[in-house]
């Protein structure tokens, strides 16, 4: 068991990685890139570039996902010689950080393949028609929500072996912290010394 839990964990932060890469490339750096881009630079760039991006993007957000699963499965559903469920972690308050990880990344997770993935398949499709702005604002909002939501949710998942006590003050402070750090990246995203090059 303790080489699958090794490689699952592995997985789940390899495609987390990637996962959250793309959506912070999404919200801090093509957004603003496709503010500046006129028509013709759009039609040259995005046909090339947004398959690919969502393909890893959405990938990464399953597996991160399926894996984050597994690993809830082993640590706090699994009872060595016993089977599975619930097991002494189950009730500590270690769980309780692991749930709130889990349930922002679950909302997270539902956004990119029930919201943000149906939309651009119509927009990148020519299928949005007279919808298109509409469709593009839904997920938008969608994205940016997963955005903010990712920094209490890393916290979620970092916090545990850290703040093992589960003071739901601290856990409020960090989840505000996180959202937090998140909002000084969607400023310092549009601010003119990030296209600098010296």
């Amino acid at each position: 068991m303790d080489v699958i839990h090794l490689f699952a964990r592995w997985l789940h932060v390899w495609f987390g990685i990637i996962w959250i890469g793309f959506l912070y490339f999404f919200n801090f750096v093509n957004i603003p890139l496709q503010g500046a881009l006129d028509d013709a630079g759009k039609k040259a760039v995005n046909p090339q570039l947004m398959p690919r991006a969502l393909f890893w993007f959405r990938w990464g957000a399953m597996m991160t996902f399926v894996f984050g699963w597994v690993l809830y499965v082993i640590n706090y559903m699994y009872i060595p010689s016993e089977g599975f469920g619930p097991n002494a972690l189950f009730h500590s308050a270690r769980h309780a950080w692991i749930l709130m990880g889990m349930l922002l990344g679950t909302i997270m997770w539902f956004n990119v393949w029930f919201i943000i993935w149906p939309a651009q398949k119509l927009l990148l499709g020519g299928k949005a028609g007279d919808q298109a702005a509409a469709i593009r604002a839904k997920a938008g909002k969608a994205s940016r929500i997963n955005t903010y939501l990712s920094g209490p949710m890393l916290f979620g998942m970092l916090g545990a072996p850290h703040f093992g006590q589960g003071n739901h003050a601290v856990m409020a402070g960090l989840m505000v912290a996180g959202a937090v750090v998140i909002f000084a990246a969607y400023k310092h995203s549009t601010m003119p010394f990030v296209t600098k090059i010296d």
